[in-house]
């Protein structure tokens, strides 16, 4: 396996959900307790943040150029100079409740996860939202709803559910927006954590961030096994996506959030957004179809 690589020198406190912006050749991610949305130019090296109002579970570009930031009360559209504009509420009565992880389909509907903040419970729900700002809740009595992403045909899609330890597939119809047939594809065992962020590569195969587990692993869905597993300076590694000019290079995000004093000696890179050159392929994300 090729060395691991800081992409930027300094840490943030809970870096999320990054995405391959390949027309301007910047890895855009979200650092969900710092309320920001950053963006970073892998060749010029500039660093951009667009700061919010509310802290912030999932961003994806959309076809117009803007951003599409899921917040703890709606889905919001972004100006790269911070401007909002309410797209969608989502969950609003729900005080306890914030968005989380989130990707979007090929037809370009925004799919967006919740979860409580506090407190046990399993409050949180999967939604999609069309390019009008419409809601279609699709399951109820989520943990924590995280990775999302779809296999080279398109016809499934893979979804984590964090406390269950496990992804899980649906049979997809991209025309329809609709899923069924929930069953489980990949179970974790108890030493790698929960399962976090995922993304899918160009042969199918799932890599999976895993909360408290120091890795990215990849696993063939049609069979459970592992194939792959990327160990991190970080215990708390929350995502990954493939980018770089052959999509052959795998971003992952890591956490600081709740680390102590005494953790964080041990791990001063927790926080940090890593690269590393691996055996596979990636695909890119579809962009959010904004209306005419």
């Amino acid at each position: 396996m090729n060395q691991l690589k800081l992409v930027s020198s300094e840490p943030c406190h809970h870096t999320e959900g990054p995405q391959w912006l390949k027309n301007s050749n910047q890895l855009m991610w979200v650092d969900i307790e710092e309320k920001e949305v950053h963006l970073y130019n892998v060749e010029s090296k500039q660093h951009d943040v667009i700061s919010l109002p509310q802290r912030i579970g999932a961003a994806v570009p959309a076809s117009d150029g803007t951003i599409v930031c899921a917040l703890e009360d709606g889905l919001y559209i972004a100006e790269r100079d911070g401007g909002l504009t309410l797209l969608a509420e989502l969950e609003r009565d729900m005080v306890n409740n914030r968005s989380n992880d989130g990707k979007v389909d090929a037809a370009g509907r925004f799919w967006i996860g919740t979860m409580p903040m506090s407190g046990p419970g399993w409050t949180g729900s999967l939604y999609s939202c069309d390019a009008a700002g419409r809601i279609k809740k699709h399951v109820e009595q989520v943990g924590c709803s995280n990775g999302i992403d779809w296999s080279k045909d398109g016809r499934t899609m893979y979804y984590i559910d964090s406390p269950t330890k496990r992804v899980d597939a649906f049979d997809f119809d991209v025309e329809s927006g609709t899923i069924a047939n929930r069953r489980p594809v990949v179970q974790f065992d108890d030493s790698l954590g929960v399962p976090d962020g995922m993304c899918t590569d160009a042969e199918g195969r799932l890599w999976v961030a895993h909360w408290g587990g120091h890795c990215v692993t990849c696993s063939d869905p049609a069979t459970g096994e592992e194939l792959y597993r990327i160990s991190l300076p970080a215990s708390q590694v929350t995502s990954c996506c493939f980018g770089g000019a052959n999509l052959s290079t795998l971003y992952i995000t890591t956490s600081r959030y709740g680390l102590s004093e005494e953790q964080l000696k041990g791990q001063p890179l927790a926080g940090s957004v890593f690269s590393i050159e691996v055996d596979a392929i990636g695909k890119l994300n579809p962009t959010f179809k904004r209306s005419n």
